[in-house]
């Protein structure tokens, strides 16, 4: 029962609540990376999970590495002597997240490469799970992707993809096919109404609805994967599972700091898939661990222990 993550962390420095940095200005800092959130969640909820990456040989670096660790995660990360680990700045505006600015560009995690990857690390694993976010940042990462997953597909371990499209890293005429394609030869894919409209050439969905997001999912699944979630924020999440259509509503929640809540969704679904229970409460697990981390800022400061997500109601923690 463990799951392996692959993908970048970066250092994130947040500014003042006021939003204005002058100097003299303290910046909090802290770490955030999809694949991280997700190693974080399942290891607070039980799950044994590993973090593969690459890291700067350098302060960030050390803190990246240390903060992971420290939340049970195996950390599996080179530090690389001549990249940089990358940063990101959390924007604050009246004492609220306004914008995410990325500084990421020729960072040690740009420069992931397949000798990265320790083959037995995958084989071992009874999901990988991945994100269109590491395919962004540049061809070593992607062809890393794709030699990971193929180690997947070979040890009979599932391959899970987050599709991740973030329009700051790459135009959807280019991202569309590349996460089209990893989506397809994912096992389970997540993703939200335009994502899944992107990978699909369509139209950008402008009003989600459980309905839309079945009919995103059927079509999705039709390239490959054997099932497909489609999340879908505050109403909930829908997912297809061979002909099987399942639904959960959204666990209601104050919203203080929506960043991070997917990779918590994430999370808690996979913890589901990992222990055996079924396909709808997988989605009730993933809804209530999104719904956490939304309570509290930060990027993954707020992913819920067992315990924690026990007390969400309705959802019954499968043990």
């Amino acid at each position: 029962m463990t799951v392996v993550t692959l993908g970048e962390t970066m250092a994130l420095l947040s500014t003042p609540a006021w939003g204005r940095v002058t100097g003299g200005s303290a910046l909090p800092v802290g770490i955030g990376g999809a694949e991280s959130n997700v190693a974080i969640g399942l290891a607070r909820l039980g799950v044994p999970s590993t973090w593969i990456s690459r890291v700067g040989d350098d302060a960030f670096g050390a803190l990246v590495t240390r903060e992971v660790r420290a939340e049970g995660v195996r950390v599996l990360a080179e530090r690389d002597p001549e990249a940089p680990t990358g940063l990101m700045v959390k924007e604050m505006r009246g004492g609220k997240p306004w914008r995410v600015r990325y500084y990421r560009r020729g960072s040690a995690a740009s420069r992931l490469s397949p000798s990265d990857i320790e083959p037995s690390v995958v084989a071992e694993a009874d999901v990988l799970h991945v994100s269109g976010i590491t395919a962004a940042l540049g061809p070593g990462p992607r062809e890393t992707l794709d030699h990971v997953i193929g180690l997947a597909r070979a040890a009979g371990t599932r391959v899970s993809f987050d599709v991740n499209y973030r329009a700051t890293l790459w135009p959807p005429a280019e991202a569309g096919p590349v996460l089209a394609r990893l989506a397809a030869a994912a096992d389970v894919v997540f993703a939200g109404p335009e994502e899944a409209a992107l990978l699909l050439g369509r139209e950008p969905v402008r009003e989600p609805s459980f309905g839309r997001g079945e009919d995103l999912a059927r079509e999705l699944a039709k390239t490959g994967p054997g099932t497909v979630v489609v999340k879908l924020g505050a109403l909930g999440s829908v997912a297809l599972h061979g002909d099987e259509v399942h639904r959960a509503e959204a666990v209601p929640v104050t919203v203080v700091d929506p960043v991070g809540a997917g990779d918590a969704f994430v999370a808690g679904y996979l913890s589901g898939l990992v222990s055996g229970a079924d396909v709808r409460q997988c989605l009730r697990l993933g809804n209530a661990a999104g719904a956490a981390v939304c309570r509290v800022p930060g990027d993954w400061e707020g992913l819920p222990t067992r315990d924690e997500l026990r007390a969400e109601e309705p959802v019954e923690v499968v043990r």
